[in-house]
């Protein structure tokens, strides 16, 4: 899948490096840390924590990067508008990585096998450019490697693929419970309205019903924030680092407004896998399946109220009024419907997962391992 605002998006090469890079602690403050600290591939890319923890606790769950390469926003709160802006977060949050901007380009020029490798991909020396440009380059090359990680096929496709062509004796495979709830998830339930396509998620954000107010007394204001976020950040679609010159992959970012209805919403998130990547919401505060169905069941209008924060604005800002409107209503779904929808998101799991992505332990001098066959090693 190419992406016009990262040039070397689609490179086995960038790829190869971005793995390394994925895996590397050398990228943190005191070298502890790395990306796949929380996102863990044992773990379908995430690390089972109810919110992430690096160098500190952090206030939000880790979502999987897999399938990471469909999405148009990135975050619970969507405060980077591509993958390779996406993965250049976390390196200066103080709670994750702790690095800073010169660090990791200084890092980069300094040892022998990221200087060569990166000179290898992007075709210069990181001595040649300035900080933010190696910075840039860096989360280009980490989102070549997550592009590169696609869940595959579920009992669900096979399903659906069945019903397309009339084979029955396929269709009577699936179970009869996903059955029953893959029909409330499109039919009373409406969850398709904004669980849909193929990877279960309008790329969106919405109301989820969880409070706005922290256990430890601060907010969590999501979309509304993550839209000031993305449009000050120099590394949006917007700005100078990316790759397209005609700037068409900048129109949503360009588009994108601080609005009432974005207090409180947060990520609409895909549905592939769900079942291997509790526990959930943007906070992580439900463990299971059954118990996200279950709340919103039982969603009202209580709890959408405490989901809607309070005015809130920063110092010289005008207060907004409170958010309106919800795709979100009671159901009462009974324990059987519970069960039957959680038995239809559980067909929603790849049936044979993909190899391990781990770089090889031990990187030859110059990093020689990168190179692709026929191209010419460092040193």
């Amino acid at each position: 899948m190419s992406d016009a605002s990262n040039r070397v998006a689609a490179s086995a090469r960038a790829a190869a490096f971005g793995q390394r890079l994925f895996f590397d602690t050398r990228l943190s403050n005191g070298g502890t840390i790395s990306c796949a600290s929380c996102h863990v591939p044992e773990w379908h890319w995430t690390d089972r924590r109810p919110t992430a923890t690096g160098l500190a606790d952090t206030d939000r769950n880790t979502p999987s990067v897999a399938n990471a390469r469909f999405n148009r926003w990135f975050g619970w709160a969507g405060a980077t508008d591509s993958l390779w802006s996406a993965s250049l977060r976390p390196f200066a949050d103080p709670r994750e990585m702790g690095n800073s901007e010169r660090h990791v380009a200084a890092l980069v020029r300094s040892q022998p096998d990221l200087e060569c490798s990166y000179r290898q991909v992007f075709g210069r020396s990181p001595a040649a450019v300035e900080d933010d440009k190696v910075l840039a380059d860096i989360g280009k090359a980490l989102a070549a490697f997550q592009a590169t990680l696609v869940t595959g096929r579920t009992p669900f496709d096979d399903f659906r693929d069945a019903l397309a062509r009339g084979d029955r004796a396929a269709q009577a495979r699936y179970p009869e419970a996903a059955k029953r709830g893959l029909r409330l998830f499109v039919g009373r339930a409406q969850c398709n309205l904004c669980h849909l396509g193929p990877q279960f998620s309008n790329g969106e954000f919405d109301q989820v019903g969880i409070p706005v107010r922290r256990p430890d007394g601060r907010y969590d204001w999501g979309r509304y924030d993550g839209i000031k976020a993305v449009q000050a950040s120099r590394f949006s679609l917007l700005g100078r680092f990316s790759d397209d010159r005609k700037g068409t992959t900048g129109e949503s970012t360009r588009r994108v407004a601080l609005t009432v209805e974005a207090y409180g919403q947060f990520k609409v998130p895909g549905l592939r896998n769900v079942a291997l990547t509790a526990p959930y919401m943007h906070d992580g505060s439900i463990i299971t399946l059954a118990d996200v169905v279950r709340h919103y069941s039982t969603i009202t209008d209580e709890k959408l109220i405490l989901a809607a924060p309070h005015p809130h604005a920063e110092p010289g800002e005008e207060l907004p009024a409170r958010p309106t409107g919800s795709l979100l209503r009671t159901l009462n779904l009974d324990a059987r419907e519970i069960a039957d929808l959680v038995a239809f998101l559980h067909t929603l799991t790849e049936t044979r997962a993909g190899p391990i992505r781990r770089p090889p332990t031990a990187a030859p001098a110059g990093g020689t391992q990168l190179v692709r066959s026929g191209a010419k090693p460092c040193g």
